[in-house]
């Protein structure tokens, strides 16, 4: 990425939604408004149990849906009925931040979301009570980068959008102003 680049969110976030939610929640200082601060993709691999592949199979399309390296996720202890052992492999995350981070999220609405089957938008109750946000998705075919026709298995995968937001009322005003599509009641 050329230096000085910065995303399309990243600049809306500074013209318009931070001089709306100063308005909205009457915020003194901008420093004060919520902001992005970090993007949290996980893929757990469950059939790793038997075949250690497809933890780097999920972990290379996860490297082309984030762009940056992802990490190997392994079991913390051991559960003889699913035939776990303590150390194995089971997944693989991804922490985006900055750049990448508003890049991706640009993707997941404008691309990827709506690409998902029979969407009738986003749950407003998936908030954790500090301001963070969890969506899954069931199929990570929907990212452009993953190539259908080489896709040997589909897994599901959780979003985790991270905010500085003390309530969910501030985060909800927040994504909202990123144009994610909340279902609405």
């Amino acid at each position: 990425m050329a230096e000085g680049y910065t995303p399309r969110l990243r600049a809306e976030y500074d013209d318009v939604i931070r001089a709306s939610m100063m308005k909205e929640f009457g915020y003194k200082n901008p420093m004060l408004v919520p902001r992005l601060d970090k993007i949290v993709l996980n893929m757990g691999v469950g059939e790793a149990v038997g075949d250690s592949k497809k933890v780097r199979a999920a972990q290379a399309d996860l490297e082309a849906i984030a762009g940056q390296k992802a990490l190997t996720t392994h079991a913390h202890n051991s559960i003889a009925g699913f035939k776990v052992r303590e150390g194995m492999a089971l997944g693989c995350k991804v922490t985006l931040r900055k750049v990448r981070m508003y890049e991706f999220l640009d993707r997941l609405v404008t691309v990827a979301l709506p690409r998902v089957r029979d969407f009738r938008g986003l749950n407003t109750k998936s908030f954790d009570g500090n301001g963070n946000y969890a969506l899954g998705i069931k199929e990570h075919i929907v990212f452009p980068e993953i190539n259908y026709d080489q896709v040997d298995q589909i897994w599901g995968m959780d979003v985790v959008v991270c905010t500085t937001a003390k309530t969910d009322e501030e985060a909800r005003a927040l994504l909202k102003g990123f144009n994610f599509p909340f279902r609405t009641q």
